[in-house]
């Protein structure tokens, strides 16, 4: 039957589209009830189609508070592990001593490991140090569970990088921080940027490490965990609609430029 064979010829695209309606289906559940006006305290059946959330995002009380330290934490993560797993990542790469396997595998566990004991394994060590649990401590904490990540991306990039191209630099008389610089950097720098926004993602987004190290300290994942027990306020869903639409512009863009270099490179 020609529907069969038309099936058979495009079954990895149509596959392909299902897993990604099926991902992008809860944004977009998100985002339809964004505009919602609910009788009750909770948003989960529709009712009124109103812009009344749009137009006061922060209406709920702590709301823009726990999203703008939600922020500031990750961005201060972002820079710490991106610093941090870059360094390392290029040593593990670039340089050889002793215990260098070892300590490439180490470099996995937070990946592997269950966030739930990592977070309680934390929360030991602060308690033991005397450390008063709030800002502080969640960055460090999401900063060591961000590193892992960062040094994945970046290794990866730096493992693929030509060295003939380094060494055609100090030929030219160029010396090892002019390399770095204008060679090394600028070519490792998409695995560094995936790193970062990996990163940046991962620390926004936490909520099991964060809950075990935060003390008094609400983060936005936080928020929204506290707000579901007693209501899901709209203006929850008009945050993360936002965010969702910003992540989209920008690997819309990304692809964009990455697009007209191509071309302008052919030509």
């Amino acid at each position: 039957m020609p529907v069969l064979r038309w099936i058979r010829r495009n079954l990895i695209v149509i596959a392909g589209l299902l897993t990604l309606a099926y991902m992008i289906l809860p944004n977009i559940v998100v985002m339809v009830f964004s505009f919602n006006k609910p009788k009750g305290r909770f948003n989960y059946a529709w009712q009124q189609f109103s812009l009344d959330a749009w137009k006061d995002p922060c209406g709920v009380a702590d709301l823009c508070g726990s999203l703008s330290l939600s922020l500031q934490i990750a961005f201060w993560a972002t820079l710490g592990a991106t610093a941090l797993g870059t360094a390392v990542a290029f040593a593990l790469v670039r340089y050889r001593f002793r215990a260098r396997g070892a300590i490439s595998s180490l470099i996995f566990l937070p990946m592997a490991m269950p966030e739930v004991v990592m977070a309680a394994s934390l929360l030991t060590l602060f308690l033991n140090m005397g450390a008063q649990l709030g800002f502080w401590t969640v960055l460090i904490a999401h900063i060591m569970f961000c590193l892992s990540f960062v040094v994945t991306a970046v290794k990866a990039r730096v493992m693929s990088m030509d060295p003939r191209l380094e060494e055609a630099a100090r030929d030219l008389y160029a010396g090892p921080v002019q390399t770095f610089v204008r060679v090394t950097l600028p070519i490792a720098a998409p695995g560094i940027a995936a790193g970062a926004l990996l990163a940046f993602a991962l620390s926004f987004d936490d909520f099991i490490i964060t809950n075990f190290n935060a003390g008094s300290t609400v983060t936005f994942p936080m928020f929204v965990w506290g707000s579901a027990q007693r209501g899901t306020p709209v203006q929850i869903n008009v945050i993360g609609t936002a965010m969702f639409v910003i992540a989209v512009l920008m690997v819309l863009v990304g692809q964009l430029i990455a697009s007209r270099r191509k071309s302008s490179a052919r030509n």
